[in-house]
């Protein structure tokens, strides 16, 4: 039997966060830092419990005005600073909800700044991993997330964009460039089912990538992005796949 895992960043102000809930197994919770607040991760939270969804942690840089998709320079102590301050309160308000969270996921600048570069890569994920140990880091897949993620032993969740482009060497296109947004409903559920059925995807160029992602994420803050949730769904389940967030890789001794 395949399964796949459906993620979505949630909290971030778009207003559907609860429809989305109700259509993927994991939720990526903005924790202050480009976007969310307290009662907003709490709501969210309590829905997770509620319908069963995985729940984890968005941190990304403090920058809402450019909804953290800029890089930011900066002292590094500084931004390991605003990583732990993102990840106290969330993890504060899971605690006083009862509903654990099981991974990280870092958001837009900080996210593809960390795919790129090892070396700060697992500065960030060693600031992670030291706080809590068994939360798990849901990395970009073929990306030096993954491999930082598994130099400092933190639990791996691979990823995969179901409607962002991708580069030739895994990583993806930059949103400033044209085509790397997909917004073609039929393209996102044919690149959908390939990756789960065949474990590839295709960049940009046509080059085709071998990917051992099992979580696909569909961003919530593109329009459409409710009913193309649910039509990504509908199509992974009709064709027998089944819909549920996998255990993590655990880290070799």
């Amino acid at each position: 039997m395949i399964s796949i895992d459906l993620n979505a960043d949630l909290g971030e102000g778009t207003g559907h966060d609860d429809d989305l809930l109700g259509i993927v197994s994991s939720a990526s919770i903005a924790c202050g830092g480009h976007a969310g607040d307290a009662p907003t991760i709490r709501h969210i939270l309590k829905v997770c419990q509620a319908r069963g969804v995985r729940a984890g942690a968005h941190p990304g840089y403090v920058d809402p005005k450019r909804f953290g998709r800029f890089r930011l320079v900066m002292p590094l102590d500084k931004l390991l600073g605003q990583i732990r301050e993102q990840l106290f309160l969330v993890r504060f308000i899971a605690d006083e909800v009862g509903y654990p969270l099981s991974y990280v996921k870092l958001h837009g600048a900080l996210a593809n700044q960390t795919a790129e570069e090892l070396a700060f890569a697992v500065g960030i994920f060693a600031t992670i991993q030291g706080m809590a140990p068994s939360m798990a880091a849901l990395a970009l897949d073929n990306s030096q997330q993954v491999r930082a993620a598994r130099a400092v032993g933190m639990p791996l969740i691979r990823e995969a964009y179901a409607d962002r482009a991708y580069t030739a060497d895994g990583l993806l296109v930059p949103r400033s460039q044209e085509g790397a947004v997909i917004h073609d409903v039929d393209a996102v559920i044919a690149r959908c089912l390939r990756l789960a059925k065949a474990g590839e995807l295709v960049a940009i160029d046509g080059t085709v990538m071998q990917s051992a992602a099992r979580s696909i994420c569909l961003h919530g803050d593109t329009p459409g992005a409710v009913d193309l949730a649910r039509e990504v769904r509908d199509a992974l389940e009709g064709d027998g796949i089944t819909i549920a967030a996998n255990a993590p890789e655990m880290p070799k001794d």
